[in-house]
């Protein structure tokens, strides 16, 4: 009777997850941060009502696959040439400051450490999880601004997309320097070798999917043959080029982005992530999280974390933002815009987690640093748009 546990666990789960979620949404907090804090509670850490398996680690990993591959979906390269090179000048600094400054930190907290050990990866995942950026607060804060769509807000949008794309770049580069058989030299050739076959690969069947989509609109064919697309580049990409199988997912999600039918296929990945894909992966991090390594020590590191974290994308983004020409204010909305954190900062730790190069206990301070992020943003956003709006109206009463 053991293996029927697992639907208990499921159950459990999926229950705790969204009660959680929407509570969190409630208090103006990410939904995932809620379904985190579920799974924390229900975990052995507290009331030991599930523990974690190897079934639901492949849960979890299927729900990291139908996430990037709905993050490559929306992903609009439309959006990218309107702001060109600005953006990707911004995008690059908010990748390398605060991988910088999150290496810097964790070797303030624990020494520094010789290249290629143990260590020495611990703190450079420290600073992989600093690049990411979650824009989906950001989006509602500048849509209920009316801000979406100008040039600050297009940049944002811009700049954000390309971030995460160089993050995971980074990525799949730091997780292939673990393996003591790889150099340099042959995993950068092998990540240069999988974008190259993946502008190939890409470009035919993107060519055959505007064919057969043009035929059979909105047909449940299409999305069931875009997520085996999913899942095949994953493969590949982990199995032929020793690339993170998640950038894979995302490649997927880009090539069929430009499809009419994108949404589409987008809208039915988010019913299977939605139900219990998404709430089993969120869960289990929480689940893994191991409270009784909290201490003191761990929770003045993530109050620095979250510090650090928000101040790199700040000083970054908006450094570069006013070299490319933003006015000093426009430069700040950008740099304060670019500093939420959300799904893709959690993948990025998860990752670490299961290749062993990143410590569990760790997980808390990502979850802090995505919680008062998103809470902060919107605040600061609209504190700075209204200023502007403030000043305009002096300028006009004077006048």
């Amino acid at each position: 009777m053991e293996k029927y546990l697992v639907f208990k666990s499921l159950a459990i789960i999926i229950v705790a997850a969204k009660i959680f979620g929407l509570g969190a949404r409630k208090l103006k907090a990410p939904q995932v941060a809620g379904e985190i804090v579920a799974g924390i509670l229900i975990g052995p850490s507290v009331l030991g009502l599930v523990q974690y398996s190897d079934f639901l680690g492949q849960m979890a990993e299927i729900g990291v696959m139908i996430l990037m591959f709905t993050a490559g979906l929306e992903t609009r390269i439309s959006e990218l040439k309107k702001t060109g090179v600005k953006a990707l000048a911004i995008a690059c600094a908010g990748v390398f400051i605060p991988l910088i400054l999150g290496t810097l930190l964790y070797f303030v907290f624990y020494g520094t450490a010789p290249w290629g050990s143990e260590e020495f990866f611990k703190a450079v995942f420290i600073g992989l999880i600093l690049t990411a950026t979650s824009v989906g607060i950001t989006v509602e804060a500048l849509k209920e601004l009316g801000k979406l769509s100008d040039t600050v807000g297009t940049t944002i949008m811009s700049a954000a997309i390309i971030d995460d794309v160089i993050g995971i770049i980074v990525l799949t580069i730091v997780i292939g320097f673990k393996d003591p058989s790889q150099n340099i030299g042959k995993t950068l050739l092998m990540t240069g070798l999988f974008f190259v076959f993946c502008l190939v690969f890409g470009y035919i069947v993107y060519r055959l999917f505007k064919i057969y989509d043009k035929k059979h609109r909105h047909t449940r064919r299409i999305p069931i043959i875009g997520l085996a697309m999913c899942f095949m580049l994953s493969y590949v990409a982990e199995r032929y080029f020793g690339v993170a199988d998640i950038t894979g997912a995302f490649i997927a999600g880009v090539i069929l982005s430009s499809l009419k039918d994108s949404s589409y296929i987008s809208r039915k990945m988010d019913i299977n992530s939605y139900m219990i894909f998404g709430p089993v992966f969120f869960a289990s991090i929480g689940i893994q999280n191991d409270l009784s390594s909290f201490n003191m020590g761990i929770l003045l590191f993530s109050l620095a974390f979250v510090i650090v974290g928000m101040g790199a994308k700040v000083v970054g983004c908006g450094a570069v933002a006013r070299i490319c020409g933003f006015k000093g204010r426009d430069s700040l909305k950008i740099g304060c815009g670019m500093m939420t954190r959300g799904e893709v900062a959690l993948i990025v730790a998860q990752r670490g987690f299961t290749v062993g190069m990143l410590d569990p206990a760790y997980s808390t301070s990502v979850i802090m640093l995505i919680i008062i992020s998103s809470i902060l943003t919107p605040i600061i956003l609209k504190v700075l748009y209204n200023e502007k709006s403030t000043n305009n109206e002096v300028a006009e009463n004077v006048t």
